[in-house]
């Protein structure tokens, strides 16, 4: 990444961070009114809170893991719970202001006194805890649904193309695991035994595997290269990989025994009249970042008979709109974590087509996995992770998301 793109990084991050934890701590340190000593000693508490992140991300430069692991841990916690306080304020805020203009409204016509500042101070400390309260709760819940293990969802997808003799053809996709500060060997080893043992045909990742260098991270992933299926292990880059060397990550995946799909397309099967071909592509935002890279759906697909199936590769859910224009059978995306904390998946659907499950955009199929490990608090929120056991089906059925069922 360029020191300008770096810089620029820097400057959004400290403004938004700092925006933040001044509401917090106006609405619930500075409104409620508490005695001196209380809203002094919680005010340094606030702006130590504030500085955490900053702190957490020079750490993952400057200190060694064993350092900057923990750190890192704390400021993504405290990032997923002011998340839900900026949240909670921001709905009782919005709440207020309507009891305010209705207030205002009843009493237009009559003379109104001097508000009661000491139930102004009340409601605020009422309300405050409150919220508080809520996102304690809150936070406890998806801290346990964030770090318990990882669950293998079975999809069955159908392909009017497939072959009836490759009817049941299984695919393990793991995507979004983001090795890095809060995520490491331990859990890569996890995802490894449980993705072998769904004894897939074909194993996939589909992209943001790291947050970090191959100096930092190789060793972790390594036991990537026990992944076993007979057609294969494939992969394609996501956004995170081009903040983290992408040629250097797939020179490192490629000796692993992970073979990295760049604009191109392999055969899987042959069976009959048909058979079964696999095509994967550069993240779509690849091409800002490095300009030997991009998102290019006509290469992967030139020379491709159209009457095999073709299954995609994708990171980013939005590939799907030229891919179904080309006549793809399925595509298999990640990117959005199916929002990670609700009710953030609300905002990941103003920037991609679908957020987490099975769809279909005009005729093509797209599966978007909500991820396997977690970006930033180590927490979800009516988005359990999940490793992806998708099972192809020679039928031109169709199938909607409620057919999707928990292994």
């Amino acid at each position: 990444m360029s020191i300008s793109r770096i810089l620029i990084f820097l400057a959004v991050l400290i403004g938004v961070d700092s925006l933040m934890h001044y509401y917090v701590w106006a609405r619930l340190v500075r409104d409620p009114a508490f005695p001196p000593g209380w809203t002094r000693a919680l005010t340094v508490v606030a702006v130590v809170l504030a500085v955490l992140p900053i702190a957490g991300m020079m750490a993952t430069r400057f200190a060694p893991r064993a350092v900057a692991g923990p750190l890192v841990w704390v400021a993504m916690t405290w990032g997923g719970l002011l998340f839900f306080a900026v949240l909670l304020l921001g709905v009782v805020d919005v709440g207020q202001g309507f009891v305010w203009i209705a207030r205002r409204a009843m009493t237009a016509a009559s003379s109104t006194g001097a508000s009661d500042p000491g139930r102004r101070d009340a409601l605020a400390r009422i309300l405050g805890g409150a919220v508080a309260t809520t996102v304690v709760g809150l936070g406890s819940w998806s801290l346990f649904e964030g770090l318990r293990g990882v669950a293998v969802k079975r999809v069955l997808v159908p392909l009017t193309k497939l072959p009836r003799s490759l009817s049941g053809y299984t695919i393990v996709q793991m995507t979004d695991i983001h090795v890095g500060p809060t995520i490491g060997r331990a859990f890569v080893e996890q995802i490894v035994r449980k993705a072998n043992a769904a004894s897939p045909d074909l194993i996939v990742i589909t992209g943001d595997l790291v947050d970090g260098s191959v100096a930092e991270l190789g060793a972790l992933c390594e036991p990537l290269r026990h992944l076993r299926a007979p057609d294969g292990v494939f992969f394609v880059t996501g956004n995170h990989e081009y903040y983290s060397g992408a040629d250097e990550w797939i020179a490192h995946l490629e000796g692993l025994g992970i073979r990295v799909l760049r604009n191109e397309r392999v055969a899987l099967r042959d069976g009959g009249a048909g058979g079964l071909d696999l095509a994967g592509v550069d993240d779509w935002s690849a091409a800002d970042i490095l300009p030997h890279h991009g998102h290019d759906l006509p290469k992967a697909l030139a020379g491709r008979d159209a009457s095999r199936a073709l299954v995609l590769l994708a990171h980013q859910p939005k590939s799907v709109v030229e891919a179904a224009q080309r006549g793809v059978d399925l595509v298999l995306s990640g990117h959005t974590h199916g929002g990670q904390l609700f009710p953030f998946n609300y905002l990941v659907k103003l920037q991609q087509p679908f957020v987490a499950g099975l769809h279909r955009h005009d005729g093509t199929h797209i599966y978007v996995s909500r991820g396997t490990g977690y970006w930033g608090p180590p927490m979800r929120l009516a988005a359990p992770a999940e490793i992806t056991r998708i099972e192809l089906q020679s039928t031109a059925a169709e199938l909607g998301e409620g057919d999707e069922a928990a292994a």
